[in-house]
């Protein structure tokens, strides 16, 4: 794992190169069974990708990266797209697990990426923060936990990558940097998450299922959303931190004969619990979170390290993270540029552009 306090620069930036990470594994846990939540299907992402692709290239995009994998979902959904632009397949290891989109984020880094298309919830966005911290990126949710990404037209994400990547809307104007809790722990590698760090009790690593709300006993927040589904909204409705807020938000959960206020909150998608909540604060930046074995730390729903007994983590929330390409900003600046009213040959290779490409 690359060193998450480490730090990266988009050396493509005006260089009109975009990178594609999609997860093939996002939308398709077992949550579809334990909750509500819904299935994203790999032909549903080929088909976004391919209008992302699309949309990248009519926003000046010239070079488009996108990584292998099993499902081929991004190298199917370009292999028939005729565009004025070049395609790339990046040879990277490939073990169909999170290390994939570490990687495809350090290749596409290295290969000069100045904007980064990621299909994915809320873990696919840190793995990408883990590799290139301050990556800039246009998140597209079609994961469980869905608080960092966003839903938005895959068209027009893509074209608001591709005004960034190629310098026609600059990176300072259309982002600024995300949240993030960073997560020091004794005697072993740092760590982060994007949106929520939690910590646990009586629960293990790799478990899938929904977190049964009584095995929580601290969350610390970069955003804390009411309209969010996960831990997130714990803090979302008891001490809300938007991603715009200068704070992040400090919870302290425990087991229901134990007291505190009851809380319903949508744990998952459609399905509600009660949490306990013993007092929740907002949490400075900087401001340090030490929390002590035994336990399971979680971060954006995945849990992932062990506190042995005595050991212990430390958390803080700081505004370091992957550098969020607004895609309504960075469309109005162009438009009110004339970014797609100046003609030339990449913008005529789009006349009758129906008729020579295929998006599946």
């Amino acid at each position: 794992m690359t060193d998450p306090t480490g730090t990266g620069t988009a050396k493509g930036t005006g260089t009109g190169v975009v990178g594609i990470l999609a997860n093939p594994m996002s939308g398709r846990d077992v949550r579809r069974l334990a909750a509500r939540a819904s299935r994203t299907t790999q032909e549903s992402k080929r088909e976004q990708i391919a209008r992302a692709v699309i949309g990248a290239v009519a926003g000046g995009a010239k070079r488009v990266l996108v990584t292998p994998e099993p499902f081929r979902i991004a190298t199917g959904a370009v292999e028939n797209l005729r565009l004025d632009a070049e395609i790339e397949v990046l040879d990277i290891q490939v073990e169909v697990d999170a290390g994939d989109t570490e990687r495809g984020a350090l290749a596409m880094r290295e290969a000069g990426c100045g904007a980064l298309l990621v299909l994915g919830g809320d873990g696919t966005n840190r793995c990408v923060a883990r590799a290139w911290p301050d990556a800039p990126v246009v998140p597209l949710s079609t994961g469980t936990n869905n608080v960092f990404p966003v839903m938005v037209e895959a068209t027009m994400a893509g074209a608001a990558a591709g005004l960034v990547a190629s310098g026609r809307v600059k990176l300072e104007e259309a982002a600024r940097p995300a949240k993030a809790v960073h997560v020091r722990i004794d005697d072993e590698p740092d760590d982060l998450a994007l949106v929520d760090a939690a910590f646990l009790v009586g629960d293990r690593v790799g478990n899938y299922l929904p977190v049964d709300p009584a095995r929580i006993r601290r969350l610390v927040l970069a955003r804390s959303e009411p309209a969010a589904v996960g831990v997130s909204a714990i803090g979302g409705m008891t001490c809300p931190a938007g991603a715009d807020d200068e704070f992040g938000a400090d919870v302290e959960c425990v087991a229901h004969e134990d007291g505190g206020r009851v809380v319903l909150v949508p744990i998952s998608p459609g399905l509600y619990r009660n949490v306990h909540v013993a007092a929740a604060r907002r949490l400075d930046f900087g401001e340090d979170v030490a929390v002590k074995g035994p336990g399971i730390l979680a971060f954006d729903g995945d849990r992932e390290r062990t506190l042995a007994p005595g050991q212990v983590a430390h958390l803080c929330v700081r505004r370091d993270g992957p550098r969020v390409i607004d895609v309504g900003v960075t469309l109005r600046l162009a438009s009110e540029r004339g970014a797609f009213e100046d003609r030339g040959p990449w913008r005529d290779a789009f006349d009758g552009a129906w008729t020579k490409s295929s998006c599946c």
